[in-house]
């Protein structure tokens, strides 16, 4: 795209009242974007009206600063960074976003852009989950990703990030390990401590934003970014989510997709399960396993001829087992005293206190078994004194 054509196309996007709806109305009337502003305002105003057609014709006042930033930031491509822009109508648009009632009508990509955009999964949760949830996303988005399947997520902050990391270290070299979609220009990372993960998945999968170069981290653009996320997916994953989630609006609107919306379980107590609890009232599948998940995508399987994927357990035998002589908590612990503790933890954050009262241990003893599971990754310590057990997922 050279830089007449793409001035023609940050004018419409720019173009005051105009939107993608009315773009893309104005796109399918005459083609592509510089064809738009070769028309008369009678012609245009037939299309959008009168008012729109006037606005139209006046060149926005922020296009040549907006068109210098935009070149700018495609001229610092290398080949850890491929930085690419999707009209509408180009080719290596993603199909699936053509089939939502509002696809942009640029896409700014940072990493390489596939040639057929592939299977994927949207991984989406809490910015403060449990130490429990935080292993989920990594442990359900590194078995996807050996499957073959892209994870598709937000790179916020928790399960966003979880997400990406897992499938960043199950995909196979060559493929698009994980797809980010962000909420501001592609020019800046938000939040920045994701700066090192964004710069991960740039190389190794794909970074997608609808907003122009120079946008910053305003608050209306991450749920109105969320319905890409579920569009570019074949279903969504809820790992954790208070009632009043953004994370919900993604399952809402991967319903609207007429996508299927899976929901992790957690603890009745915990107030990142209730999001998820609710979705599963509503409707969407309990899973427990990424195999559950593969399990209700027939499409994928169909579509593919890939074959059924692997159980997503650890090699560990089925729940029936668990609790009984040589299950796997026992095998899995060198002596008795550690599986006590950890079936006296429960699932469930817990105090010190607590665990005193159910053990007879004593607060001195207990302190120093707590910092042993906690070091071997079995226990993690929360906030307010508390611990919980990180099961496998």
């Amino acid at each position: 795209m050279d830089r007449q054509e793409l001035a023609a196309w940050l004018r419409l996007t720019l173009a005051p009242g105009i939107g993608n709806a009315g773009a893309r109305r104005l796109l399918a009337a005459f083609g592509p974007a510089p064809a738009v502003f070769e028309q008369s305002q009678e012609a245009l105003a037939q299309v959008v009206g009168g008012a729109l057609a006037r606005e139209l014709r006046q060149e926005p006042d922020k296009l040549a600063a907006l068109l210098d930033a935009t070149l700018a930031w495609r001229g610092q491509a290398d080949e850890d960074s491929a930085r690419s822009i999707l009209t509408l109508g180009d080719p290596a648009y993603p199909a699936t976003l053509l089939n939502t009632e509002d696809p942009p009508i640029l896409l700014y990509a940072l990493g390489q852009v596939p040639a057929q955009w592939p299977d994927a999964i949207a991984m989406v949760g809490s910015r403060n989950p449990t130490a429990q949830g935080m292993g989920n996303a990594r442990d359900f988005a590194a078995a996807f990703a050996r499957c073959g399947l892209t994870v598709v997520s937000g790179l916020a902050l928790g399960v966003d990030a979880a997400a990406h990391e897992g499938a960043l270290d199950g995909a196979a070299p060559g493929g698009v390990a994980t797809v980010a979609v962000v909420g501001t220009g592609l020019d800046r990372v938000y939040p920045r401590q994701n700066l090192q993960l964004a710069r991960r998945i740039a190389r190794q999968g794909l970074i997608l934003s609808e907003y122009p170069i120079g946008t910053p981290p305003l608050a209306p653009n991450f749920p109105k970014r969320n319905r890409l996320i579920s569009a570019l997916s074949l279903g969504t994953v809820v790992v954790e989510a208070a009632l009043k989630s953004g994370s919900l609006i993604t399952a809402r609107q991967a319903v609207e997709q007429g996508k299927e919306v899976f929901a992790i379980p957690g603890s009745i107590h915990s107030p990142q399960s209730r999001g998820c609890h609710a979705l599963i009232k509503q409707g969407a599948k309990l899973v427990e396993t990424a195999q559950d998940v593969l399990e209700e995508l027939p499409a994928l399987s169909a579509s593919t001829g890939r074959a059924a994927p692997v159980q997503v357990k650890n090699e560990t035998p089925d729940d029936s087992e668990r609790d009984g002589e040589g299950s796997v908590e026992n095998s899995g612990e060198s002596d008795g005293t550690h599986g006590a503790l950890l079936r006296a933890l429960g699932f469930d954050p817990v105090s010190l206190d607590a665990l005193v009262a159910r053990t007879g241990e004593s607060t001195a003893t207990l302190q120093v078994r707590l910092l042993e599971l906690e070091l071997e990754g079995r226990v993690a310590r929360l906030p307010g004194g508390l611990f919980q057990r990180i099961g496998s997922a």
